[in-house]
């Protein structure tokens, strides 16, 4: 069971829209997350400006000045540790994790991805989905494995594919999605609702099914 305050690491690349959604999420009176730093592996990651406008702690570890994955998996693990988290968030961190890093954080390792998986793992989901002719889209939060994309289901959400949908259309809205699900999972993992069992996820000590919670429309 997490302390009292959940004390939150998020690992991000990119804009950090799913990170201000975090934010704002645990900022309403009682949260019991506590967003104690955030780290990316590119120094112009606007997300790093999201977190210093709300106070919070942030460090850039480049990928590209360690030789390797591995090495560069070791510093970031030294990093976060710093910080002595209870959760490690991935919001848009576009790094392929070592199996080293996935086994270090097994079970307080949460990830979002915009697909229902098991359906298009890694990347240009929209598109694929959009290719397929898919009736739905959506995205899915997932404690994270050693299998990319592919760790068992907390949370996913519905969207409805539209017959005039474009790729920007379809993620704007996956996007809206994934700013409601993954607060949501973070909460129910700092509440202690949430864990990782032997056979898969579970909340409120019932095995999830392997979809996660499914949220429609």
């Amino acid at each position: 069971m997490p302390s009292k305050t959940c004390n939150v690491v998020v690992l991000l690349s990119g804009s950090g829209s799913n990170l201000q959604a975090l934010i704002d999420s645990s900022r309403i009176d009682g949260s019991p997350v506590r967003i104690g730093a955030v780290i990316s592996n590119r120094a112009d990651a606007y997300g790093l400006q999201r977190a210093a406008a709300a106070g919070i702690d942030t460090a850039v570890l480049d990928h590209k000045g360690f030789d390797g994955r591995e090495a560069f998996d070791a510093a970031l693990m030294a990093r976060i540790d710093s910080f002595a988290p209870d959760l490690v968030v991935l919001a848009g961190f576009m790094r392929i994790l070592s199996g080293d890093f996935v086994r270090h954080y097994q079970g307080r390792l949460l990830n979002i991805h915009p697909s229902l998986l098991p359906k298009y793992k890694g990347l240009h989901t929209h598109q694929r989905a959009l290719e397929a002719g898919d009736a739905e889209h959506g995205c899915s939060v997932h404690f994270v494995t050693e299998e990319l994309d592919g760790g068992p289901l907390v949370v996913q959400a519905v969207v409805p594919v539209a017959s005039d949908d474009s790729v920007e259309t379809l993620a704007q809205r996956v996007h809206h999605q994934e700013h409601q699900i993954y607060p949501l999972a973070v909460h129910w993992f700092a509440e202690g609702r949430l864990r990782l069992g032997d056979q898969g996820a579970l909340l409120d000590g019932q095995p999830l099914p392997a979809s996660g919670h499914l949220i429609r429309p």
